[in-house]
């Protein structure tokens, strides 16, 4: 029992089956058709959205489509690829083979469902012989297909096309999936894929600092895959999508579209700072959105249209565009349609010889009645960019047609197969309005894009004006018009600009376009608007304030030549030199003179000569140091001043031992009395010290590293050597200072002790005073200091040796003779002699022996030794 029955069923489901493949056949019948040798198929959406053909609740039957609201530009397509084949007809490529090209074209009802339909009828003549249904008269095998619009239609139909490897050629299906060529190896089309298009969108954008976007797309493979695309690029360049709506695909369930477009309003309305939205919906819902929003927002909005609705401004005849906002389309790049216009205006003496369904059925339109009517209403919706892409489908296969047909005979009808003419279709290169097209490795001709402002006159929105194009290869716009739109000043971003100075700081959890603006800490700037972090300074070079925009060069601080304090200090210097030429010049023409011999002779000139390497010595302490001038100005410095003070060493030594020396001490000390010996070897030894100190740690150019500044300064590299250096010097100077200071009673006249005693003292307290302040004192002017302390020095031992003999010299004569200089010797021995002999009534002799002073040694006293010759 259970066998008959399962028999029976399989009976009864063939039979279905069998009636349902006869019905599908019969329902897909072309609504325009035209005979040829090779047939190409065209797939159009006539109407724009079909009825409910199946009860939702039950399975029945298939039925035939209800299409409702015919769609004037889905005619014009179609009439454009009718319009197309009969110029390639009469072209002398075909005419010379005696081949032509047939039609048979369908409406998809923008439906997928209804286009399957349609493909069965371009493929029944090869699955013939395999079906169980009989043909009295099978058409011929459709070699290609043109179409679809839309890329959810042509994904469905191209996978069916893809069985037999019938070419598809595309006229507006821009998803980017369809250029995989594993997946759909039959399908080619003549407009760029949605990369290209969502990249140019992008750059728009980039280009008019609107950072803050919406996006709405319809749901399916086109609309999620641009989605996508476009997010992900956008992403990449800086900006945010605020929200994203997808729209159902299908127009037929009016409560399910309703609750999506009233949400959409809802949320553009609820962001008021998305100024900018851009869409690949379709363009019955775009209307539905408008109207939704009609009064609810500002008209300072921006919508970027894809080519799905770029020029579909009939939209807007129930909304104004002005409370709309500007409208920028997206188009193909397009050429010269002028013949498919003349064509159209002589459609009322050709018609009658078409056999073409679909324009009866719109002269039938309530709004139409005649052909004149239907014309006029053609001529205003026709769109030139897809006009233009059919006639470019429509060539390419003409110019593989013919390029195969050589080859072989296709009057025949089996002769030429579908695989064969994708193959020509893959390398073909033809030729349009004097321009040469080619398919690319995806299947695509890449034009590029034309973007449009939409306009509004009293009675109608247009397209309006071209303000850019899009140039695929260099992916940049060439803007057409100077003209100042509105959408120019529109601001579309979720946070204020961050001035340059600051940087963006964005909260957790929050879109990176959000953010507050912070200032740029110290040593960091920002130079340009919207960063998002700022830029470190070089802090060895640079230097900035907080909320800086730049970062400003450390100035360099030294000593510098043109400081008043340095000027100063270098004229006195200056000086200083002028003074010891002038003495020098002086004791040279007084140099048999008593008060040149007084004052040491040859030595004078020997201290004169180092306290000019004294004052030069300043010179190196200002400008900007370098190791040479590190090292020079303290060693310059110490030897001269050594050589000086050595020199006074031995003078006052001898003032010593000719006037007041022990008789005892002084024989001793007249052995060891050898001036330039004395000299050499207290030089010896501080050459000795500035050696070792340069060769082991030398004095160098240094940089301290201010916040604002650099300070060029020299470092000694080691204070021990350095002090040592100094002290050295000191204890040449308290030898001095202390035989000075013995010798202070002598002949007045004639007797440094007092002026030695002088310098020396002054030498000391400036240097005493130099010691903690040289410690103290930081920045540029440590080496004004020391420039004081050794022009005080220098000055001092200038004015207390040198300026009183000067005195004598050019005022005091009469005390420049042999004569006074004897008198008053003799007069400081009789004084001498007077104090012995009080000395001796009350100390006994030995010890008044031992006190005895004498002041006639001729060897010590020089000046009496060349004044009595």
């Amino acid at each position: 029992m259970m066998p008959l029955l399962v028999l029976m069923s399989l009976i009864q489901l063939l039979s279905r089956l069998e009636l349902t493949e006869a019905a599908l056949m019969q329902h897909s019948r072309p609504g325009a058709t035209a005979p040829g040798d090779i047939i190409i198929g065209g797939l159009f959406p006539i109407h724009e959205t079909v009825m409910n053909y199946t009860d939702l609740y039950s399975i029945s039957p298939p039925q035939l489509p209800n299409c409702s609201r015919f769609y004037t530009r889905g005619l014009t397509q179609a009439l454009a690829m009718i319009h197309s084949v009969e110029v390639a007809n009469r072209s002398p490529m075909l005419t010379s083979l005696n081949i032509t090209l047939g039609y048979r074209l369908h409406d998809t009802c923008y439906d997928v469902t209804t286009a399957l339909w349609a493909v069965q009828d371009f493929t029944q003549s090869f699955l013939a012989c395999d079906s169980s249904t009989k043909f009295s008269d099978p058409p011929k095998p459709t070699m290609a297909v043109i179409g679809t619009s839309s890329s959810e239609i042509s994904i469905a139909v191209a996978r069916e096309l893809n069985l037999l490897l019938i070419p598809q050629i595309s006229y507006a299906s821009t998803a980017a999936i369809l250029s995989d060529k594993s997946r759909f190896p039959a399908f080619m089309r003549t407009v760029p894929n949605d990369l290209y298009q969502t990249r140019a969108m992008v750059k728009l954008l980039r280009d008019r600092n609107w950072n803050w976007v919406g996006i709405i797309v319809t749901d399916g493979d086109y609309g999620r895959s641009a989605m996508e695309t476009f997010v992900s690029q956008a992403t990449q360049e800086g900006i945010c999508v605020a929200f994203k709506e997808v729209l159902p695909d299908s127009l037929t369930d009016q409560e399910k579209l309703n609750s999506s477009i009233n949400r959409t309003v809802n949320t553009i309305a609820n962001n008021p700072k998305v100024k900018v939205v851009v869409s690949f919906a379709k363009s019955a819902q775009m209307k539905m959105i408008f109207m939704g929003l009609n009064g609810k927002v500002s008209n300072e909005r921006v919508w970027v249209a894809s080519d799905n609705w770029s020029t579909a401004t009939d939209i807007l005849r129930e909304v104004d565009l002005k409370y709309i906002g500007d409208v920028l389309g997206f188009t193909f790049k397009s050429g010269n349609v002028s013949v498919f216009t003349e064509y159209l205006k002589d459609l009322p003496r050709n018609s009658e010889d078409e056999i073409n369904l679909f324009l009866k059925e719109f002269i039938r339109e309530p709004n139409v009645g005649n052909i004149t009517v239907a014309v006029n209403e053609l001529l205003k919706n026709f769109i030139p960019d897809m006009v233009f892409s059919i006639e470019l489908a429509v060539g390419a296969l003409a110019k593989a047609v013919a390029k195969l047909c050589i080859k072989q005979q296709c009057k025949n009808q089996t002769a030429v197969q579908p695989w064969e003419l994708l193959a020509q279709l893959r390398n073909v290169t033809f030729e349009n309005e004097g321009a040469m097209y080619n398919f690319d490795l995806n299947g695509d001709i890449n034009l590029g894009y034309d973007v449009y402002i939409w306009q509004e006159t009293k009675n109608e929105v247009y397209k309006g004006d071209r303000i850019a194009e899009y140039d695929l290869l260099y992916a940049n716009f060439t803007y057409i018009e100077n003209h100042q739109y509105a959408f120019v000043n529109v601001t579309s971003k979720c946070s204020n600009s961050c001035e340059p100075g600051e940087f963006k700081k964005t909260a957790d959890g929050q879109h990176t376009c959000c953010y507050e603006c912070s200032k740029c800490p110290e040593n960091h700037f920002s130079n340009s608007t919207d960063m998002g972090q700022c830029y470190s300074c070089d802090k060895d070079k640079e230097w900035s304030d907080s909320g800086s925009s730049g970062c400003n060069s450390k100035t360099h601080e030294y000593f510098e030549w043109n400081s008043g304090f340095a000027i100063v200090l270098l004229t006195l210097a200056a000086l200083g030199i002028i003074f010891l030429f002038l003495i020098s010049a002086l004791f040279i023409w007084q140099r048999n003179s008593p008060v040149v011999k007084a004052a040491g002779g040859p030595l004078c000139h020997l201290i004169l000569l180092s306290l000019l390497g004294s004052f030069v010595s300043v010179v190196f302490f200002v400008g900007e140091p370098s190791d040479m001038t590190c090292k020079v100005r303290q060693v310059l410095f110490g030897l001269s001043f050594t050589v000086c003070v050595s020199c006074i060493l031995v003078k006052s030594l001898k003032i010593l031992l000719a006037f007041q020396m022990n008789l005892e001490l002084k024989e001793l000390l007249c052995k060891l009395y050898k001036p330039y010996v004395i000299v050499c070897i207290c030089t010896a030894v501080q050459v000795i010290i500035c050696t070792l100190w340069l060769t082991l740690c030398s004095p160098s150019k240094d940089k301290v590293k201010h916040s604002k500044s650099i300070l060029m300064e020299c470092k000694e590299c080691s204070e021990v050597a350095f002090g040592v250096m100094l002290g050295y010097i000191v204890l040449l100077a308290l030898v001095c200072f202390t035989f000075a200071y013995i010798g202070r009673k002598l002949p007045q006249k004639y007797n440094d002790s007092k002026f030695i005693t002088f310098g020396m003292l002054i030498y000391l307290m400036a240097w005493v005073i130099f010691i903690p302040v040289h410690l103290t004192t930081s920045g540029k002017y440590v080496p004004a200091v020391e420039m004081v302390v050794i022009l005080i020095s220098n000055y001092g031992i200038l004015s207390c040796h040198f300026l009183p003999k000067c005195y004598v010299i050019l005022f005091k004569k009469e005390h420049n003779t042999r004569d006074a200089f004897l008198k008053n010797v003799y007069e400081y021995a009789r004084k001498s002699a007077e104090n012995i002999r009080s000395l001796s009534e009350t100390e006994p002799e030995s010890k008044t022996n031992s006190s005895v002073y004498i002041i006639s040694n001729p060897q010590l006293v020089s000046p009496l030794e060349n004044i009595s010759a």
